[in-house]
């Protein structure tokens, strides 16, 4: 994470992003996002918060990509039982899009 998420990981042009989308039918879109279900072996404690809605043990990923299916904000870590509405909503991408940045 320290030495390339900020290397491969970047918002780049936001007008350029937005102008992307608008091309392909999307106006005013800044991005696509959706959150995943990354699976993990059973953890020795707290076992039960990762157990998603499906049954098994897993980690959320969030990620939002670009017009080019390029990311550009990644977040991982939550355990599996949280809803996508959480973990976006505690996420950073969430509080840049609440203060303008």
């Amino acid at each position: 994470i320290d030495l390339l998420l900020s290397k491969v990981v970047t918002l780049g042009n936001v007008q350029v992003i937005i102008d992307g989308f608008a091309a392909m039918g999307f106006p005013n879109c800044g991005g696509a996002i959706d959150g995943t279900h990354i699976p993990i072996l059973g953890p020795d404690h707290q076992g039960s918060q990762y157990i998603n809605r499906k049954g098994y043990f897993s980690m959320v990923l969030q990620a939002l990509v670009d017009h080019k299916g390029r990311f550009t904000n990644i977040n991982i870590g939550w355990p599996g039982k949280v809803h996508d509405a959480r973990v976006f909503r505690n996420s950073g991408l969430f509080r840049w899009l609440q203060e303008g940045i």
